[in-house]
């Protein structure tokens, strides 16, 4: 965890460089208080000693399935796939994929205890955080700390993004969805991967998704207050931010600190964790 003193920062974009329903705008000054946050993803090593603690059984072990991105399947699992969510051929609904089989049937966890946990829910994150005495972030506090103290920059390391020189986040190589460029696959990567923002975060562009305390909305810049702002109404989505290793300009332009992302508090799929938060210690 990273101690960080909260204060006032400018949140928000109001380039146009994202979609309009996500509601990154219009930029604001908000103040956030004091914080711990995780300096990395929650990873699958720290997941696996939540589950001995407790013989907790996430909801996609409970659904029996979860999504995953077909290019991260063998040909035998994209055939035997129940289903593709509608206008996602990409996304495959894989019997048996969960936390520990990332990628459904004889893929594991064991070999790979540093990369963030994948497949947990926004509910079933909470459940961990109840164990380990923290909480999720809120998307104020998890903008202040991704920023790293920059103040209005795109990216937690700057405004320019070079990912065929020197990749500084893991996001999609080529064009999206299209064979990936040089040989990279798709996938995650361990989260301490790339070098870390000025705050010591590491992974707050692409990787995983993030769950946030928030429910999503569009008006959140303009509905919330500006100091400690918080998403309250329930809308049926909870908010993510951060992107993932399928994030690309061609896409889903949603890498930036800035960017907003939401889904529905049960969902899961192989792109998406959370970072954890708790009061100053």
């Amino acid at each position: 965890m990273v101690d960080l003193p909260g204060g006032s920062f400018r949140m928000g974009d109001d380039s146009g460089v994202g979609f309009a329903e996500d509601g990154e705008g219009p930029a604001r000054r908000v103040t956030v208080g004091p914080l711990r946050i995780g300096a990395t993803a929650v990873t699958n090593r720290e997941f696996a000693a939540f589950v001995r603690a407790t013989r907790f059984v996430t909801e996609a072990e409970r659904n029996g399935s979860s999504y995953v991105f077909y290019r991260q399947l063998p040909p035998a699992l994209r055939s035997d796939a129940r289903r593709t969510p509608p206008g996602l051929p990409w996304w495959v609904e894989v019997p048996d994929a969960c936390w520990q089989r990332p990628h459904g049937p004889g893929s594991q966890v064991h070999d790979r205890p540093e990369h963030p946990v994948v497949h947990v829910s926004w509910n079933y994150a909470q459940a961990y955080c109840a164990w380990a005495g923290v909480r999720l972030p809120t998307e104020a506090e998890w903008e202040y700390a991704a920023r790293g103290g920059l103040e209005g920059c795109r990216f937690p390391w700057g405004d320019r993004l070079d990912p065929v020189a020197a990749p500084p986040c893991n996001i999609w190589q080529g064009r999206f969805p299209d064979a990936p460029a040089d040989g990279w696959q798709p996938d995650t990567v361990p989260v301490t991967a790339h070098p870390p923002n000025g705050f010591g975060l590491y992974n707050v562009a692409g990787n995983t998704w993030e769950w946030c305390a928030d429910w999503f909305d569009p008006a959140y810049h303009r509905t919330t207050p500006d100091h400690a702002p918080r998403g309250e109404v329930a809308s049926g989505r909870r908010s993510m931010r951060g992107g993932s290793f399928l994030c690309h300009d061609s896409y889903c332009n949603r890498y930036r600190v800035a960017a907003r992302g939401a889904n529905t508090p049960s969902s899961a799929a192989s792109n998406t964790g959370f970072r954890v938060a708790a009061a100053p210690g």
